[in-house]
């Protein structure tokens, strides 16, 4: 018994240790060096496309992952937009569209493979540097029809430049834009789900409530959403933990909901 109890304690200092190692590469803080697997080839399926980035200053905090990755998977191996393809398998099940479930895309903001799909999806847009080239390139995939969710990001101390420096990238595309506070009232809450009440949204570490605000074309409620933006708020954490017992399953539901919603806007406006 004595050799059974020495063993298991010794089993216990070992997993403190490599949690603890865990921990520190987690939050260190410090880029990983991880190799992003290459995008499958295009076959018309729909994807969901992540959008890429120059991270700025703190941006690689959760596993050294530049800032644009986080929730696509984590050190040492990425898990190929594991929220992406959560949300296709809801989409899946739910709808008609039988999108790309085996696989993700990571695609610039420049590189013309963008126009390939139509909805875009960027993470931390606190950290998001941005070359004119690119704001050229995404301005014009936006003006043309596309459509694009921010998602997890908040004010400093951490989330980089927070909303200033969203906006700011956003008036280098679009000069003048204005961002709308939105309510459940719009389309885009109802396009497959009818959420009728923002309450629903869930949070998972942020404080305080989520904020949703969109980009209109030339400034009109009444014209086309080119931009949907939650935040202080991290929906797609709910999709990217869902299945693991990590989230509650009712939880996950909702903000699948604001997912699906998003993409059959996207797709049909």
């Amino acid at each position: 018994m004595k050799r059974v109890l020495l063993a298991l304690a010794a089993g216990a200092v070992l997993l403190a240790g490599t949690t603890a190692l865990a921990q520190r590469r987690r939050f260190s803080g410090a880029p990983a060096p991880i190799a992003f697997p290459a995008n499958p080839a295009y076959d018309g399926r729909f994807t969901l496309a992540r959008l890429k980035y120059e991270t700025g200053p703190g941006g690689y905090y959760y596993h050294g992952l530049p800032a644009w990755a986080h929730g696509y998977g984590y050190d040492p191996v990425p898990d190929r937009g594991r929220s992406e393809r959560n949300l296709m398998k809801i989409l899946n099940e739910v709808s008609g569209l039988a999108p790309r479930i085996d696989d993700s895309v990571i695609v610039a903001l420049d590189d013309p493979e963008l126009c390939r799909y139509p909805v875009a999806y960027m993470t931390e847009a606190g950290f998001w540097t941005m070359t004119d080239k690119e704001a050229t390139a995404f301005h014009d995939y936006l003006a043309k029809g596309g459509f694009v969710i921010f998602d997890d990001f908040r004010d400093p101390p951490r989330g980089g430049g927070g909303w200033a420096n969203f906006e700011m990238n956003m008036q280098r595309m679009f000069p003048g834009a204005r961002f709308v506070d939105m309510d459940a009232s719009h389309p885009i809450f109802h396009s497959f789900f009818d959420i009728d009440s923002l309450d629903i949204v869930p949070q998972d570490y942020d404080r305080g409530r989520p904020v949703f605000r969109g980009l209109f074309e030339d400034n009109d409620p009444k014209k086309r959403l080119l931009a949907i933006v939650n935040f202080n708020t991290d929906v797609s954490n709910f999709w990217e933990f869902s299945g693991t017992g990590f989230k509650p399953v009712e939880e996950s539901n909702e903000a699948f909901k604001l997912g699906v919603n998003y993409v059959m806007y996207g797709l049909t406006h």
